[in-house]
Parts: structure tokens; C-alpha cells; sequence
């Protein structure tokens, strides 16, 4: 359906309205309400596999990442600045787990929303502000990794916790402010009310969002995704070249007076393969969609509403991802869940247990 190029799917798990009303299903949302939007007329096989996949990844979410915050916060081993960077991209992740996929599974299966109109746009606040706020984290994590890939012995200096914490804030702030300010004034449908009006039906949660705030919604991801890009690149240059220099003083005999900067190089390098991997499945997972809207946005509705809503499954579950990435590399986050899980956390001075044996 041609919109004269305006988007109205920044409501990531929203069905189009013109294809509701469209349907030739009788199936309703609300069967003795006039104007009702159409329900999905999915068979109940079809509705319960859906309904397990989506529900299995909300679930996903939300235990593995309270599990990592619940590590980090916990052990006093794993405060440092880069871990409660670490804890605070868990903390948006479990968010999304917790307060947008659960309703968004209703809504992609059944093409209705039951939650009532003022949740509809407190849940695309939710929604933009912690994905949002999971690209910046993301964006200074890279940076922080770059710092101690570069210089390892100074970076304890440079990153501190008064860093992390002023990151962690930006972070946060710049998302929420963003959401509700461009939600709650109105201005992403600035222009389009009359077409908003004629295609609202009862049931439906679609938010309109013109050109220009599509495009600039798409700036906030792109510029980040270039730091990110950016920054992993070098570190990945720097790492190779410090295993090159590390491999020709394994030759030599005096080399004692480096072995704790060969160490500490080596952790850091560690650790930013980890979360460069965490990045990149981050990029792979939101990039499709967020191509597709700055597509709609000018080409109108092209995309079709099942690809659609698989374009959109593939982001939320991005917000799963991170603590099965963590598991595979990290053994102290294995041995922290171990601890958690057997009730061992509990115990008196629990927090002071090391988890990197050496």
C-alpha cells in the first residue's frame, strides 16, 4: 500500500492496518465492536509454535540476563568499569525481555492489541529507548576495548568507574529523552494525521513515524555501527600486531620485566574478541531491519508483513544472544552461573569468591 512515502512501522512488532482491514478473514479482534481490526488467521498449530518461539526467546532474555547482572553485581571480583558497562547493556536487554517481547508475542500472533491504547505507546517508548540505549552501550564498549587493547597498563587510569558511570548515563538519558519526547509530542506524525485517522482500527497499536524522523532514527544506528565498525577494526590490527611482537620475545631470554604487560595484553585482547563478537551479532541482528525502514520509509510498503514481523523476531532476540556469547567464552560467567543456580551465592562472603582460578 503506497503511503506517498511516509513510514508508519517504527512500532517494531505492529501489523499494518491497511492489511487488517484488507483481510478476508472474519476473525476479528473484537467481534461487537465497530471498525475492529482483523486477527491473524493463523490455525492453532501454526499459533502455538509461534507462540513457543517467541515466548521461549522473551524467557531467554530475561533469566540470561538478570544471570549476568546478578555475576557482576554480585562478585566483587568482576566491579570493574568495564563490567558495569557489561551489566548495564544486560539491564536494556533484560528490559526488552521483560516489558516488550512478552507483548509483542500477543501482538505478532494474534494481529491485535489487547493491552489498551496508553500501554501502545508506552510500550514503542519502551521499545525505542532500550534498543536505543543498547546501541550506545554497545558504541562505548567498543571504545573502552579499544582503550585497553592499545594501552593495557595505562587504560586502568583512563576508564575509570566515573567514566563508566557518565557512559552508562548517556547512555540511558539520550534514549528515554529521545522515545517519549518524539512519541509524546506527536511530532513523528507530524503531517500525517488525516492518513493515521483513516486507517486506526480498534485492536491496533501502529505508530506512525514520517521521513525525516525515520531518517534520523536510522542516523542514530548508523553512526554508532561505524564507530563500532571502526574501532573493532583497529583493535583487531593492534591485537595481531601485539601477538606478532609477543612471538618474537618468546625467543628471547630477557624478557621477565614483561611478562605481567604480556598477560594483561593478552586478557584485554580476550576480552575484545568476546564482545566484538557481541557487537557483531548485535549489527547482523538489527541491520536487515533497520534497512527495510529507511526502504518503507521512501518506497512505501514493499516489504511484506510476514517477512516483516521475521525481520523483527531477528532483533528481539538479539537481546537473548549476549549471555549464551558469555557462557561459550567467559569461564567465569559459567562458574558464576554454577554459584548462582546451586544456591552457593547465598553463603557468607560469597562475593569474595574467585573466579579466575589460576
Amino acid at each position: 500500500m503506497a503511503t506517498d512515502g511516509n513510514h508508519f512501522r517504527w512500532d517494531r512488532d505492529s501489523v499494518l492496518s491497511g492489511d487488517l482491514l484488507s483481510a478476508t478473514s472474519t476473525q476479528l479482534c473484537y467481534e461487537n465492536l465497530n471498525r475492529s481490526c482483523v486477527r491473524s488467521p493463523y490455525s492453532p498449530g501454526p499459533r502455538l509454535i509461534l507462540y513457543a518461539v517467541f515466548g521461549f526467546g522473551a524467557v531467554l532474555a530475561v533469566c540470561g540476563n538478570l544471570l549476568v547482572m546478578a555475576s557482576i553485581l554480585h562478585f566483587r571480583q568482576l566491579h570493574t568499569p568495564a563490567n558495569f558497562l557489561v551489566a548495564s547493556l544486560a539491564c536494556a536487554d533484560f528490559l526488552v525481555g521483560l516489558t516488550v517481547m512478552p507483548f509483542s508475542t500477543v501482538r505478532s500472533v494474534e494481529g491485535c492489541w489487547y493491552f489498551g491504547d496508553s500501554y501502545c505507546k508506552l510500550h514503542t517508548c519502551f521499545d525505542m529507548s532500550f534498543c536505543s540505549s543498547s546501541i550506545f552501550h554497545l558504541c562505548f564498549i567498543s571504545v573502552d576495548r579499544y582503550i585497553a587493547v592499545s594501552d593495557p597498563l595505562i587504560y586502568p587510569t583512563r576508564f575509570t568507574a566515573s567514566v563508566s558511570g557518565k557512559c552508562i548515563t548517556f547512555s540511558w538519558l539520550l534514549s528515554i529523552i529521545y522515545s517519549f519526547s518524539l512519541l509524546y509530542t506527536g511530532a513523528n506524525e507530524a503531517g500525517l494525521e488525516d492518513l493515521v485517522s483513516a486507517l486506526t482500527c480498534v485492536g491496533g497499536c501502529q505508530l506512525a513515524v514520517n521521513q525525516r524522523w525515520v531518517f534520523i532514527n536510522f542516523l542514530l544506528f548508523l553512526i554508532p555501527m561505524l564507530v563500532m565498525i571502526t574501532v573493532y577494526s583497529k583493535i583487531f590490527l593492534i591485537a595481531k600486531q601485539q601477538a606478532q611482537n609477543l612471538e618474537k620475545m618468546n625467543k628471547q631470554d630477557d624478557r621477565a620485566s614483561d611478562s605481567y604487560k604480556d598477560r594483561v595484553s593478552k586478557r584485554e585482547r580476550k576480552a575484545a574478541k568476546t564482545l566484538g563478537i557481541a557487537v557483531a551479532a548485535f549489527l547482523l541482528s538489527w541491520l536487515p531491519y533497520f534497512i527495510d525502514s529507511i526502504i518503507d520509509a521512501f518506497l512505501g510498503f514493499i516489504t511484506p508483513t510476514y517477512v516483516y514481523e521475521i525481520l523483527v523476531w531477528i532483533a528481539y532476540y538479539n537481546s537473548a544472544m549476549n549471555p549464551l556469547i558469555y557462557a561459550f567464552f567467559y569461564p567465569w560467567f559459567r562458574k558464576a552461573i554454577k554459584l548462582i543456580v546451586t544456591g552457593k551465592i547465598l553463603r557468607e562472603n560469597s562475593s569474595t569468591i574467585n573466579l579466575f582460578p589460576e
